[in-house]
């Protein structure tokens, strides 16, 4: 089973316009949050749906330090996951998404879901937490939103998508569910899984020494 995109190399820089943030003459504003395009192949037999999880595994622990113009987040922070979207039910038929097919632009206050066009459903990512506590932006985030890393971390941070062969053709997840769910849900209906990953930076000092 294989995972790739045409928009750039498994392990390299994530291009911008697949960001939620980029970096701006004042500061950090939003980007062109375009899902990216992806494509998959050699799936194995019995597979009857496919599930899709993108997250990043470098985000702070704490938010102390985050977004603070004055210091840089430690690098020795302890991380956590942040889950960038989370779909399921995908049909295996299905061999490619392109660019922008699954979202364009920032939403505030997020992107409609789960329902798609079709069998599939997407879960809620976790800018659903991340600004829980913001009025102007505050509500369920369900599909793809890019990355927006803290201007001032220390850290490349890492995008994962991983792609799984299942043996079933619904997820028994249900309602607004979230990447923690699927993973859980995932157990046991495994057939094969594939990766891609990229990278992607706002800290100016890390961009300048790329």
């Amino acid at each position: 089973m294989n995972l790739w995109s045409d928009a750039w190399n498994n392990g390299e820089a994530l291009p911008e316009r697949y960001a939620a943030g980029r970096l701006e003459s004042g500061g950090a504003g939003f980007s062109d949050n375009l899902s990216p395009p992806l494509a998959w192949s050699d799936l194995p037999p019995g597979t009857r749906s496919l599930a899709l999880i993108c997250h990043d595994f470098d985000v702070p622990s704490r938010g102390d330090d985050v977004n603070q113009a004055d210091r840089e987040v430690p690098a020795d922070l302890p991380r956590v996951d942040f889950f960038h979207w989370v779909m399921v039910d995908i049909p295996p038929g299905t061999l490619a998404f392109a660019e922008g097919q699954w979202s364009r632009g920032f939403t505030a206050r997020g992107k409609p879901g789960p329902a798609t066009d079709g069998p599939a459903r997407q879960g809620l990512n976790d800018y659903t937490g991340w600004f829980a506590g913001d009025a102007d932006n505050a509500g369920a985030y369900f599909g793809y939103d890019g990355p927006f890393p803290p201007f001032n971390d220390s850290l490349v941070h890492h995008y994962v998508f991983t792609l799984y062969a299942l043996d079933v053709a619904r997820l028994a997840v249900d309602g607004a569910f979230t990447g923690a769910q699927v993973r859980d849900a995932l157990t046991g209906h495994e057939l094969a899984a594939a990766t891609l990953s990229g990278t992607y930076t706002l800290n100016r000092r890390l961009r300048a020494a790329a």
